[in-house]
């Protein structure tokens, strides 16, 4: 895994674009030095190792367009989302302006298509209709998530379709384009797309109950910032479905509340989350998810020790410290 990841990193850093104009390339120069644990374009190496590629080289162009797409995404997002950091940076419009942080994912996205035009000649086709389909139901996600901010309430089974194109599909599609590269069967493809896709989900939910529970020391975010937004996250859309009559009053009081006219926001929140037992509800879906994915893994028929790397890595971002 480990060589994988290098590959990753020396690759992207390596990456040459051009000087002029100034304020398209060096915002881009500057985003992908950010770094993050390329954890997308990695799977896509594993999956093409993993199916049995000859030259792992063939992969890595399929790899880095995932991770520029990825990162174009995360452009966007800042922008949509007025986020003044990103990993502890200033993010693009910030240390620029939105003009320039438009342009600038827009270029990314572009670098991604042409990463993808360097791959074997033979699975572009195929490599494209992945590609695209995953790249726009990450943009039906993403406006999902904008459309429920502003929605008193949402189904629980609209949250997890949310949360399955904004972040799982990309993981489940980044695996599936390495298993291409490696010549696999349609059928191992999809299986290796549904384990990637239950473990983005399973992912997400993990965040979710580590946003109101987790060690501010290694979690790396504020713990219940989720809670001061009224985010809707898995444990909020489940307790608005379950609170009973006596505790609705105080919960829309909390969520009408800010931290500057209620200081006990967060534990009000959490007192109510314990008192439905809604952290163990989150832990038991996501252990749901994570026995699908782990069931579609099994299902493919290669030998369990060209797996063992997946399985890694899979239980390294479903295990972290609370």
């Amino acid at each position: 895994m480990q060589h994988l990841q290098k590959l990753i990193f020396d690759s992207i850093k390596n990456s040459q674009f051009p000087n002029q104009p100034s304020n398209l390339y060096d915002p881009i120069r500057y985003f992908l030095s950010l770094g993050g644990k390329r954890i997308r374009p990695t799977l896509t190496l594993m999956a093409a190792e993993m199916f049995g590629i000859r030259e792992i080289k063939d992969a890595l162009s399929a790899a880095k367009s995932i991770e520029y797409f990825h990162n174009f995404s995360l452009v966007h997002d800042d922008v949509m989302d007025k986020a003044p950091l990103r990993r502890g940076k200033q993010t693009v419009h910030e240390k620029w302006d939105i003009n320039v942080a438009i342009l600038s994912g827009d270029g990314l996205l572009v670098k991604g298509y042409q990463e993808l035009a360097n791959c074997p000649p033979l699975y572009i086709p195929e490599l494209l209709k992945t590609f695209n389909r995953v790249a726009m139901q990450v943009c039906e996600g993403q406006q999902l998530d904008m459309d429920y901010e502003h929605a008193d309430s949402i189904s629980m089974s609209q949250y997890l379709e949310m949360i399955k194109l904004k972040t799982s599909v990309l993981l489940g599609g980044a695996l599936q384009m390495g298993a291409i590269l490696a010549g696999a069967s349609l059928q191992d493809q999809k299986l290796i797309y549904e384990f990637g896709e239950n473990i983005g989900i399973a992912f997400q939910l993990q965040d979710d109950v580590l946003d109101a529970y987790g060690n501010p020391e290694t979690f790396g975010k504020q713990v219940g910032g989720d809670i001061l937004i009224n985010k809707k996250t898995y444990l909020l859309v489940r307790l608005l479905e379950i609170v009973e009559k006596e505790d609705k009053p105080a919960l829309d009081l909390l969520l009408a509340s800010t931290l500057a006219d209620n200081p006990n926001k967060i534990a009000g929140v959490l007192h109510l989350y314990q008192k439905y037992a809604i952290k163990s509800s989150a832990d038991e879906l996501k252990d749901s998810y994570t026995k699908q994915a782990f069931e579609r893994l099994s299902a493919i028929n290669i030998p369990n020790d060209k797996k063992e790397a997946l399985i890694t890595l899979s239980n390294q971002l479903l295990i972290r410290e609370q």
